[in-house]
């Protein structure tokens, strides 16, 4: 009987003391607080924002092109794709020709293992032909 008095001495007093330490302030300002927007939707021309830097007017090297679209894969070698340097594994490809080397970076190769245009979507054929140069080098 003891031991039951010692538990319901313990249960009374947490019952007693955590619906204070758990009450919500439950003030308006409390309130409006907990249930504000997260955010806010700006419509276009509501706000001045910064304007983006106007993207170069002219072509970018083999280098950029590289270093932004193809490095992912080409500096790790991801799904066997040839490493920039490793001549060994580029020598095969450039036996069969700029030509064909340019048609699977333009159009795909290896079931999209090679993506079209190496996921570079802007790129023109003089760009991808530089990346190809810059890579194969």
């Amino acid at each position: 009987m003891k031991l039951l008095n010692w538990k319901t001495l313990v249960l009374s007093v947490c019952l007693s003391i955590m619906p204070q330490a758990f009450a919500a302030d439950m003030s308006d300002e409390a309130i409006i607080e907990r249930i504000k927007p997260v955010g806010e939707v700006y419509l276009d021309g509501e706000l001045e924002v910064a304007k983006a830097p106007a993207a170069s007017s002219g072509p970018r090297d083999g280098e950029t092109i590289y270093n932004t679209y193809c490095t992912a894969c080409h500096s790790t070698g991801v799904s066997g794709a040839p490493k920039k340097g490793d001549a060994d594994a580029w020598a095969p490809r450039i036996a069969q020709g700029m030509d064909v080397l340019f048609d699977h970076a333009w159009n795909g190769f290896n079931n999209g293992l090679m993506p079209a245009k190496g996921t570079c979507g802007d790129c023109s054929e003089d760009e991808l032909k530089a990346a190809i140069a810059y890579i194969t080098e």
